[in-house]
């Protein structure tokens, strides 16, 4: 890994191997109050107070607080991934996205959650889940983490099963696209949606190793707002 210098000091960065444990870790600081800000329909505005470290001038930050997501990208037997074309209106864009949603339902497994997003999305089932990645969507100003899926093995949804997409769902268009091309096009500055852009990456670089390195579908996910709680 590369060793930097430190800002302004004219050091030159060195690669070379290193022991060090590239891995984020928690680090709880001292909350002195919590408040909502503002309430909304599917997510709040929360208000903290807290120091860095003991004996400090208090900092206090605004965030939406969040249920946390999962997302889906879905591999069929030709080595395609699937996609949806939806419009999200903060943007007013027609987006090329990987199934996704929130976990909204207290006590569903994520996993679960997952599969019913992929359902209602986009009429499919899958026999295999391993887990790509786990990231957080705007840790600066949101505390959403979101889970991304490889679903494999898939198969529809009877017809007399398939959920009533409404709204911008109701518009959803589908495209299999090869995931070489599809990561193509992420590289090319064409796919923004955040879940597709890491999903189809991550996907990419597994598939080197033939998704040997994944995790299983139930791998822990202590990151989740739910097991985050102070």
């Amino acid at each position: 890994m590369a060793h930097l210098g430190a800002p302004g000091t004219g050091e030159t960065p060195v690669v070379g191997s290193s022991s060090t444990n590239i891995a984020d870790e928690e680090s709880l600081r001292t909350l002195h109050s919590k408040s909502t800000v503002y309430q909304g329909r599917i997510w709040d505005v929360v208000s903290d107070t807290f120091s860095l470290t003991p004996g400090s001038t208090p900092l206090t930050r605004d965030y939406i607080e969040h249920p946390g997501a999962v997302a889906v990208v879905v591999l069929n037997e030709q080595n395609q991934v699937l996609l949806l074309r939806q419009y999200r209106h903060p943007v007013q864009m027609n987006l090329w996205e990987v199934p996704a949603g929130l976990l909204d339902i207290d006590g569903e497994d994520f996993v679960v959650g997952a599969a019913r997003e992929l359902a209602e999305e986009a009429d499919l089932v899958a026999a295999q889940w391993h887990v790509l990645t786990d990231f957080f969507n705007s840790p600066g100003s949101s505390s959403e983490a979101i889970r991304i899926y490889l679903a494999r093995g898939i198969s529809f949804v009877p017809e007399d099963q398939r959920h009533v997409r409404t709204e911008e769902e109701a518009e959803i268009e589908f495209a299999w696209v090869d995931l070489e091309e599809a990561a193509a096009a992420v590289l090319g500055g064409h796919v923004h949606n955040p879940s597709a852009v890491v999903g189809i990456l991550a996907a990419a670089q597994a598939a080197r190793s033939d998704f040997a390195s994944l995790r299983p579908g139930n791998a822990p996910w202590p990151e989740h707002p739910s097991n985050r709680q102070r």
